[in-house]
């Protein structure tokens, strides 16, 4: 079934870190934008005259018919330049939302791991209603390359305070003076949560080699595919 493409409109935008910037949209043709946590949506535009789609993680919960979106500056890239010269009030063609990267079950414990803008779609994913507060036991592993580029730290913070069962374990590879975190990469954290288990559930979002070092160690360590659900940015 092909996607309708409907004009979104943008409402506001804000910086979340050096080069980082959430966008709102809204949906104006439709009273409330529907979606699952961790779906996507793509858009399109002439850049350059030239025809240009990009996928996006949602980064927000359902709220009317509003979604939101969090991505990097990519300096030579061709979509992301045109999105941050965007001003409340233009809109861009948008298809969606769609994707299978979703919580497969809200009381199966899982470890979510991911590094940079991966971690958007966890965002909606860890708080939506009937998980964390209903008491399922999770663990967000966050790595980026400094503190200031984990995005959405404090809103992990806050569900790590509100849900016992919520674990957030943030790590820099580039840590300032005064960083008393973890550092370092997040597979080494990983497997270091997991220990000898096997019987929980593994979402990895990120970059390809991320992403497939942990599949294939998953693997071998002898989880079942299904456990281990992974969406790649490249």
């Amino acid at each position: 079934m092909a996607l309708v493409e409907r004009n979104a409109k943008l409402i506001e935008t804000f910086d979340v870190g050096p080069g980082i910037r959430h966008f709102r949209f809204e949906v104006p043709d439709v009273e409330r934008f529907e979606f699952v946590p961790g779906q996507w949506v793509s858009m399109t535009e002439l850049v350059n005259e030239k025809k240009v789609t990009r996928a996006y993680s949602l980064a927000s919960l359902p709220e009317s018919n509003r979604f939101e979106i969090c991505l990097n500056k990519v300096e030579d890239g061709l979509f992301t330049p045109y999105l941050f010269s965007l001003k409340p009030g233009d809109t861009v063609p948008t298809k969606g939302p769609v994707g299978a990267f979703t919580v497969k079950s809200k009381e199966r414990e899982a470890i979510f791991v991911a590094t940079g803008t991966g971690v958007v779609p966890f965002r909606p994913m860890l708080s939506q209603s009937g998980y964390l507060d209903k008491g399922t036991k999770a663990a967000l592993i966050f790595g980026a390359r400094f503190a200031e580029g984990l995005m959405f730290r404090g809103d992990f913070e806050a569900l790590a305070e509100r849900f016992e069962g919520f674990t957030f374990v943030p790590t820099v590879t580039r840590p300032a003076e005064g960083w008393q975190g973890r550092t370092g990469r997040v597979q080494p954290l990983l497997w270091e949560l997991l220990g000898d288990r096997t019987d929980v559930d593994v979402y990895v979002c990120g970059l390809n080699e991320m992403v497939e070092s942990i599949r294939e160690e998953l693997k071998l360590r002898g989880f079942d595919r299904k456990q281990i659900i992974v969406e790649k940015y490249d």
